[in-house]
């Protein structure tokens, strides 16, 4: 009897938990598909009930509950306060979407949650303290948000965080000393904040602090010595704020330490000779300071030293030659200090040393014959020194020189012809402020590249050549104080530059001069020449006196206009008192100036239902024209305020890239700066980008297979690429996301300006964190924090690996920690061929279809592979991709 009734009790057990397991599997479904139709996720069945299998959902295996939801980058919008109601959600990924407001206050319900990403979104408003209930959470990511206020204490709880990222955001106040507290904490990202106070002092005291990132804040003490403390630390970035005191000797007892930058700050004092110690060390940045002391020969122990910016400080001394022993130094860079003594021969000995920057010091002696031993040698910058001598006829052989800085030194003799040999040089080539004499070298004319070029203040003589028009890059010119004779060539480069750009040669004549070549009074006698000049200054003389009465009368009328205003001020609406103000403004395209309205531009920015799409260093809006033209306008994130401070150097950059001519390049045509923004102006291209035709239109009913299509597209966009690495433009952020599409599907990569506007070498903004999209990234970028040509090469690859499978970059199908690069190169271990990697849509249609795509995947996988020397030129790429065709 007793059996009996504890086995009844036990089945009673059973079909309560079953119709309870029953309950909470339909309660998940309800749940799924009221979060499916606020937030209209693509590829989601609400009509199946197995949403187990639905596409970024993972369940558990024994209760079929979802334990998984990745909605990352599918640019959706709405509500997610519904998602709190799936308890038993341990990784939540909302990443590289569009959700607005305030972070939901409920999330601080999922108790089982380890991992929350709501990064590169535009949640506002302060971080809610409930998410300090999330016990379990390994990681929180709420990075590239619109959130303000301070970090709430509330998240003191979170004993088990490792990963705590919230950089680029607008939060304030002080990183609160608890952090310090997080015994489990692995990465601490808080750059591009509004941070006051100091470092926490315990900050690393009790963690195996790995990251430690808070450039672009306001912070202010000392360099904590905390942060060595564990002795684990690998990447140090506190570039762009207020720091005081001196680099800690501890420093050196971080063996693993990769990346130090600590520039622009208060820092003074010498660089701790502790630093020898750092053998793993690839990147140290210490620019814009007050250090001083002299350049320790302990950097030739940091053997994989990679780049060495000492830039402006108050370092004196010689260049220490130990230095020569570094054969993965790429660049030292150490103007605008008191350095002296010779240019230093045995760094010239590193072999892959791409980029010496000398400049503003006080270097003596001549230019080393052997200047460029170094093969790899693309920037060479010795201006504002004191070095003498001739220009050594050996400088021909810097074949691979982009540009060449000796502008502002004392150097003499004449200029050698066989600069004209550098067929690469193309940023720029000064001369000027030297003492050189003779005549131009013809063969400068050869010289096609080239961009700017300086000669001025010199004693130059003889005509401009000719033969300078051969320079069919040329924009900028300066001929100015020397002995030129004689006409200027009639060349658009040279009659667009302004007038100072040919004064102070008294026998120069022609256009942009005002004085006519064999014309008018020149060929008079002496007296009618006399009468000219005092008719001319008789005219000149009434102009100025007229053109002085019209300004006075302007500024009369304009205060009259302003005081008239400032009394109807009251009677303003909000919305006129609120209308930005055009800083400044431009349109490239003459003939575009008129269907182009700042003010409609600004309006439509404004509006976040014109928005397109979010990048990594921009957002870009759609804005419709009164006159009916459509433009694509790019908001630029985070570094605003820095580009709108040189805004001389950023307009000259933007109409050099205008002028940049290829059919797979999409160009600035204008911008407009207002309050704290900057804005670029670029066609409208209706197909929006490649991401959603690849990943969006291939998913719609209607869609039809299109490999031909692809294929064009792949071309043109490594067409593209090569033009730009052609150009000396190393572009930051290759993904199919920046492609666009025009009406006939030709593909145009854009971000382009970004690499002008941003110098990935100086450490400012998101570049020396997120120089690139997440799953486009290169291997070495994590180590090098540099963006380079070979790394441009395997972003293409991901790119290339897109189109070839459909797939995205990063998901979570592929399994965790793998990516798309990695699924595809461990096909052969999966057991799997390379038509099984392939879109099976496309390699089915026909065999020759098939035979083309895996070629191009074997081109692909070159593209990705993790060592950038085997990784194939972009030039190489369009050659390979275009053979297909061919074949």
């Amino acid at each position: 009897m007793v059996t009996l009734r504890l086995f009844t009790a036990l089945l009673v057990g059973l079909l309560l938990r079953s119709q309870l397991g029953t309950a909470q599997v339909h309660h998940e479904q309800a749940i799924l598909e009221a979060i499916g139709k606020e937030l209209a996720i693509p590829g989601w069945d609400l009509n199946s009930s197995d949403f187990c299998s639905w596409h970024s959902i993972s369940c558990s295996s024994n209760s079929s509950m979802v334990e998984r939801l990745n909605l990352s980058g599918f640019r959706l919008q709405g509500n997610v306060t519904l998602i709190s109601e799936l308890k038993a959600l341990k990784w939540l990924d909302l990443s590289n979407n569009n959700f607005q407001g305030s972070i939901p206050p409920a999330f601080g319900n999922l108790s089982e949650l380890q991992f929350l990403d709501l990064s590169f979104n535009m949640f506002r408003n302060s971080i809610p303290g409930e998410l300090g209930r999330l016990k379990n959470l390994r990681a929180l990511n709420l990075s590239n948000n619109w959130l303000t206020g301070s970090v709430p204490d509330e998240l003191e709880g979170l004993e088990n965080l490792h990963y705590f990222q919230i950089f680029t955001n607008k939060l304030s106040g002080f990183i609160p000393m608890w952090v310090g507290n997080l015994t489990n904490l692995r990465v601490f990202a808080a750059y591009e904040n509004e941070f006051s106070g100091d470092i926490p002092v315990n900050l690393g005291l009790h963690s195996e602090l790995l990251l430690l990132n808070l450039h672009s804040n306001q912070l202010e003490g000392t360099i904590p010595e905390s942060i060595f403390a564990m002795e684990k630390l690998e990447f140090l970035v506190l570039t762009n704020n207020k720091l005081t005191g001196t680099i800690p000797e501890s420093i050196g007892n971080c063996k693993g330490l990769l990346n130090i930058r600590i520039g622009n700050n208060k820092l003074i004092g010498g660089i701790p000779r502790t630093i020898g110690n750092l053998s793993s060390l690839a990147y140290f940045e210490a620019d814009n300071n007050t250090l001083s002391g002299e350049i320790v020969s302990g950097f030739a122990k940091c053997s994989n030293l990679t780049l060495l910016n000492l830039a402006s400080n108050g370092f004196s001394g010689t260049i220490p030659p130990e230095l020569g022993e570094l054969n993965n130094l790429q660049e030292l860079i150490v103007p605008g200090n008191n350095l002296y003594g010779e240019i230093p021969t045995p760094v010239l000995r590193c072999k892959n040393l791409n980029k010496l920057d000398l400049s503003n010091n006080k270097f003596n002696g001549t230019i080393p014959g052997d200047i460029c031993n170094t093969t790899k040698l693309q920037f060479l910058l010795l201006g504002q020194n004191s070095l003498k001598g001739e220009i050594p006829r050996e400088i021909g052989n810097c074949v691979k020189l982009l540009e060449l800085q000796l502008g502002s030194n004392y150097l003499t003799g004449s200029i050698p012809h066989e600069i004209g040999h550098m067929k690469n040089l193309q940023i720029t080539l000064n001369l000027s402020h030297n003492h050189l004499h003779g005549q131009l070298p013809k063969d400068l004319g050869k010289l096609d590249k080239l961009v700017s070029l300086d000669v001025s203040n010199n004693q130059l003589s003889g005509n401009i050549p000719v033969e300078l028009k051969g320079m069919l890059s040329l924009i900028e010119v300066n001929f100015s104080n020397n002995q030129f004779t004689g006409p200027i060539p009639a060349f658009a480069p040279f009659e667009k530059s302004l007038n100072s750009s040919f004064l102070g040669n008294k026998g120069l004549c022609g256009e942009p001069l005002s004085s006519d070549c064999g014309y008018g009074f020149e060929h008079n006698d002496y007296h009618h020449r006399v009468s000219y000049r005092l008719i001319l200054t008789v005219v000149g003389s009434g102009l100025a006196i007229f053109t002085s009465v019209t300004v006075v009368v302007l500024l009369f009328m304009m205060r009259e206009k302003q005081e008239k205003t400032t009394k109807e001020a009251g009677n303003t609406t909000d919305e006129t008192c609120s209308k930005p103000v055009i800083i400044a403004g431009n349109v490239f395209v003459e003939n575009l100036k008129q269907a182009i309205d700042f003010d409609a531009i600004v309006k439509a920015v404004r509006k976040d239902t014109n928005k397109i799409s979010s990048g990594t260093f921009s957002n870009v809006y759609r804005a419709d024209m009164p006159s009916g033209m459509i433009l694509s306008v790019k908001s630029l994130k985070s570094m605003d305020k820095t580009i709108i401070h040189h805004q001389s150097k950023m307009i000259r950059e933007l109409e050099k890239l205008s002028k940049l001519c290829h059919d797979n390049l999409s160009r600035p045509i204008g911008f407009a700066i207002y309050e704290d923004v900057v804005l670029l102006l670029h066609q409208y291209y209706p197909n929006g980008t490649l991401a959603q035709f690849l990943h969006e239109s291939s998913q719609k009913p209607e869609y039809e297979p299109d490999w031909p299509t692809r294929l064009s597209i792949a071309i043109g966009v490594a067409e593209g690429l090569a033009f730009l690495h052609h150009v000396a433009i190393i572009h930051l952020d290759v993904s199919s996301g920046n492609v666009f599409l025009d009406s006939k599907f030709t593909p145009l990569v854009a971000e382009v300006e970004i690499s002008r506007l941003l110098d990935p070498s100086r450490g400012t903004a998101s570049i020396s964190a997120v120089a690139g999209s997440f799953g486009y990234i290169p291997p070495e970028y994590a180590y090098t924090m540099q963006v380079t040509a070979p790394g441009n090469v395997y972003s293409y690859g991901v790119v290339l690996l897109e189109i070839l499978t459909t797939r995205l970059p990063v998901d979570e199908a592929f399994g965790e920690g793998v990516d798309l690069v990695r699924w595809v190169h461990g096909a052969s271990a999966r057991g799997e061929t390379p038509e099984q990697i392939l879109d099976a849509r496309l390699s089915t249609i026909s065999f020759a279809w098939r035979k083309e795509m895996l070629a191009a995947l074997k081109i692909a996988l070159m593209c990705t592979d993790t060592i950038p020397a085997k990784r194939p030129r972009m030039k190489k790429v369009v050659e390979m991709l275009q053979e297909i065709t061919q074949s």
